[in-house]
């Protein structure tokens, strides 16, 4: 054992217990002694020893081969004596050391120094008001040696004919944040939904939590709704109610176990649970007047907020999101995106907002030819490395082709040389032994294309004079507003939910009429409406092309094929069920219907909803290029800053330009944050 004493050199060792740490085992295992005591005693020995010889500066020399305690003699009595009172010898006979013990007590030594190294992680500054964290981790809450990390090999996935994974791998850390990326249609929902089923293998003590349907709307208060998601603690607080109604009773009751419920309430902070509820509630839109409505009483988009509050609250092993973002304004996902970078566990999430992966994610994993590729960083250094990445194998693939094209030369040239058989033939066993010839696949770029119109309308085309709107007398949505456009306009309309953005919207498009004041619009203004609830409009039994010409009647089908190959839904996508394609190829098919009337003007109530990263590019594009105008409600960062030249804010009941755009409203935010926190 001495030996990895001395491989790491006398300055490794400050104290005897650093000694123990290294050899400690060793000398248990040998079976010269066994009592921690004894061992200790020894240790102390060799770290005098080793401290006296350093003083001395006395030469030490490495022993050829492992050696064990031949003796100790007792403690040093006398200063003056000969120096140590351990002596080393060379074995007479084998040496008691297990070599493997040997070597991971030197490992253990190396990742003590390693994690020394490694111990101190900068913490990340915050402009919003971070949330209160319990003070319990969970992974003393899950017990020792149970691992989080996910590891799944070799998986295949189909969905009908249509196969979605193909030997594919995923592999999750724990404590990491990932953002899941590709194309429509390709499955990432429906991974989603496998991991949270446990139909891929999962190990059993993870706790998964997918936020993917609304809350049961009842008669539970919005706030209330929310603690009892933590499971651990309304257990523990119906078993105090339980006990608590025996003592009122005076039957016979086990006081030993109530004073176990609270301790173990106290461990996990219980009392503070309605503040932290609250928090996150709030953050996520909800006044505190709503906290306490019954949840029944909200619409779906926002019991869909109460599901991810109640799984924010709930903080599971594994959060898996599938497109967060979809049902909150820019209020609250930047307040989301603050809460998930100081996010404990792990994170799984379907997104296409980029503003949103970069803030939050620490990995991305892109789903792309039935493969997951995972890549370290946020989505920014993801594009980098991604773009690297193909360029590295259009490379390789140039270089195995050009190899293979010299060597197929050589054979077609030297074929029936009877000369050069040998030559030939070695060329052909070195062509057949080379691995498979497979080009670099590249997605096909997204395609949206709005109808370009030949209609040329100046000035003023739409206009609203002194409007004022409501639903029910006496509570008005909007008054007084006083707001126009023309065909050149780029508009984008923000504001909190709830603050009427979709009504306004309503008005412009005509479908909701004025109570007081008046909708201008010019005669030739043809307008094409987008509406978020696009969905639930279409008939999902019947297919895209059989669905266009029911409602465009009267053109042959290369009339509706090219409406919908303006828009991406091409080939066979044209022909299958609309049940059976994804959200973003129906969004697709609501923009091809919504144009197919030639447009001049057009209305879009959250466009990017469901429509991957691609498709939300090619739209800004096509806006940008589209010769009409554009009033848009969108909380996509990027496309925002992308199109919009105009900013219109609903707030107070009233809708005002803001100067200076998107990044004005953003520092809006921030200091109302500020003043929050």
């Amino acid at each position: 054992f001495f030996t990895g004493v001395l491989e790491h050199g006398i300055d490794e060792f400050k104290s005897s217990e650093d000694v123990y740490d290294a050899v400690g085992e060793i000398i248990e295992s040998s079976g010269i002694c066994s009592c921690p005591t004894e061992i200790q005693a020894v240790c102390d020995d060799v770290y005098a020893t080793l401290t006296i010889s350093n003083q001395n500066q006395t030469s030490m020399t490495k022993l050829d081969a492992p050696v064990h305690i031949a003796s100790i003699t007792k403690q040093q009595e006398d200063s003056t004596k000969e120096e140590g009172s351990i002596w080393i010898a060379k074995a007479d006979k084998k040496s008691l050391v297990d070599q493997r013990k040997l070597d991971k007590a030197n490992e253990k030594i190396k990742q003590k120094q390693d994690k020394k190294a490694d111990n101190y992680t900068k913490p990340v500054a915050s402009s919003y008001p971070l949330p209160v964290k319990r003070s319990v981790e969970k992974t003393e809450l899950q017990g020792r040696h149970k691992t989080t990390d996910i590891h799944i090999e070799n998986f295949d996935v189909a969905f009908g004919s249509k196969v979605l994974f193909e030997a594919a791998n995923l592999h999750v850390a724990y404590g990491r944040r990932y953002g899941l990326i590709g194309r429509n249609g390709l499955g990432k929902t429906t991974l989603l939904k496998m991991i949270s089923l446990k139909n891929l293998s999962i190990p059993s003590h993870i706790r998964v939590l997918h936020v993917e349907q609304e809350v049961d709307g009842d008669d539970t208060i919005a706030l209330q709704s929310v603690l009892e998601s933590d499971t651990v603690r309304e257990s523990l607080l119906r078993e105090e109610r339980d006990l608590q109604q025996k003592m009122d009773k005076q039957e016979h009751m086990d006081t030993s176990r109530l004073a176990e419920i609270y301790a173990a309430l106290s461990d996990i902070e219980a009392d503070k649970a309605p503040a932290r509820a609250s928090v996150v509630l709030n953050g996520l839109g909800f006044t505190a007047e709503m906290q306490k409505m019954a949840t029944k009483e909200f619409s779906g988009g926002w019991r869909m907020r109460l599901a991810l509050a109640r799984a924010l609250f709930a903080q599971p092993d594994l959060l898996l999101l599938d497109e967060p973002t979809n049902m909150l304004d820019i209020r609250a996902i930047l307040w989301l995106e603050d809460y998930l970078q100081s996010w404990k566990s792990t994170i799984i999430t379907v997104s296409h907002d980029r503003s949103f992966l970069e803030a939050v994610c620490t990995d991305i994993l892109h789903l792309c030819n039935r493969q997951l590729d995972s890549y370290r960083g946020g989505f920014e250094q993801f594009i980098v490395t991604k773009d690297e990445k193909m360029k590295n194998k259009q490379k390789e693939y140039d270089a195995q082709k050009q190899y293979r094209d010299h060597l197929q030369v050589f054979i077609d040239r030297f074929r029936y040389n009877a000369n050069r058989a040998p030559q030939v033939q070695s060329k052909l066993k070195i062509l057949e032994k080379l691995p498979k010839l497979t080009p670099v696949e590249k997605e096909k770029p997204a395609i949206i294309k709005f109808p370009v119109h030949e209609t040329k309308l100046s000035g003023t085309v739409l206009r609203l004079d002194e409007a004022t709107f409501h639903y029910t007398p006496g509570t008005n949505i909007f008054e007084n507003v006083n707001i126009s456009a023309g065909l050149d306009s780029r508009i984008c309309i923000v504001g909190e939910n709830g603050s009427g953005k979709t009504t306004m919207l309503k008005i412009l498009t005509g479908e909701n009429e004025p109570k007081s004041g008046v909708r201008i619009v010019n005669r030739n203004l043809r307008i094409g409406y987008f509406s978020q609830h696009h969905v639930d409009q279409l008939d999902l039994s019947v297919t895209s092309l059989e669905l266009l010409a029911r409602l465009f009647p009267g053109r042959n089908e290369e009339v509706y094929r090219h409406q919908l190959g303006s828009y991406g839904v091409t080939g066979e996508l044209a022909l299958r069920t609309i049940a059976t394609l994804s959200g973003g190829q129906k969004s697709r098919l609501a923009f091809a219907i919504m144009s197919m009337p030639q447009p001049n003007f057009l209305i879009l109530d959250e466009p990017t909803n469901h429509l991957d990263m691609e498709s939300i590019e090619a739209l800004g594009v096509a806006i940008n290029k589209f010769n009409g105008g554009v009033i848009l409600v969108s909380h996509d960062e990027r496309l925002i800053s992308k199109v919009c030249r105009e900013l219109w804010l609903c707030a107070d009941k009233k809708v005002k330009s803001v100067e200076g755009g998107f990044e004005t409203y953003r520092k809006l935010l921030e200091e109302e944050f500020k003043r929050l926190g």
